[in-house]
């Protein structure tokens, strides 16, 4: 920190290289580095913060960083993925409601392209699960993207990938969402992650028409931790140092 204020980034950097060597699974030390290669547009950034994702998924930096990334390329998936998880474990601070915003535009993305294969890494198995699942929910789309139409959509993918993939490829995000489902939050959840950043005012008056619903996921949100363990780690580009 103290060469990053005083602008030495060569310094900086040779001390990053130094305690990753020393403890190359913290998080932390991944997120940091990788802030300081994008900051010289240096894309190898992406690299660290995926090394970081595997390494030490409870640190919510390098799902931030990758997040927004990854909104910025050609891609349909991690941005969503990363997105949600950060906000899963990240809901309330200064950052959540810029990823949120993410979240929704990363959606509008996913379904304004005809071909929703066109350029994505489909030699990702989870990838190509995972956008199979999503356009064939291309026909609720077809009137916008909204809180209500997502949360149809989301709700599909759910029950369509619990049927067909989530034994090959188990992820804790939707597991979260499938129990959302269940204890029936999950209109609540999508109104908080997209209803708040799309339309405040539509947001209030949901939140005011429907009160026990998002007390009861408020108050489940507050005390349930979402917390992610090794293992379930499904992006295969390269990320070695």
């Amino acid at each position: 920190m103290l060469y990053k204020t005083t602008n030495d980034l060569k310094e900086c950097e040779r001390i990053y290289k130094k305690g990753l060597k020393l403890f190359p699974s913290s998080g932390a030390l991944h997120n940091d580095y990788g802030e300081l290669l994008w900051g010289r547009a240096d894309f190898g950034a992406i690299k660290e913060w995926e090394k970081g994702i595997e390494t030490d998924p409870g640190y919510t930096g390098n799902y931030y960083n990758a997040a927004k990334f990854y909104y910025l390329t050609r891609d349909k998936t991690w941005s969503l993925v990363y997105g949600e998880l950060f906000v899963a474990m990240e809901s309330y601070s200064r950052r959540t409601d810029e990823i949120k915003g993410l979240l929704l535009e990363s959606y509008k993305k996913l379904y304004t392209e005809a071909d929703m294969m066109d350029k994505q890494d489909l030699k990702n198995p989870f990838v190509v699960a995972f956008l199979t699942v999503m356009n064939h929910q291309s026909s609720v789309a077809v009137n916008g993207i909204t809180p209500e139409s997502l949360t149809m959509i989301r709700s599909r993918f759910i029950l369509e990938w619990f049927d067909k993939y989530a034994i090959r490829f188990p992820f804790h995000l939707f597991d979260y969402q499938r129990q959302l489902l269940k204890e029936g939050s999950f209109d609540a959840y999508n109104q908080w992650l997209f209803g708040s950043v799309q339309n405040l005012t539509a947001f209030q008056n949901w939140t005011n028409t429907h009160p026990e619903e998002y007390r009861l996921f408020t108050t489940m949100q507050h005390n349930r931790l979402f917390k992610l363990t090794t293992g379930q780690y499904y992006q295969t580009v390269s990320v070695k140092n």
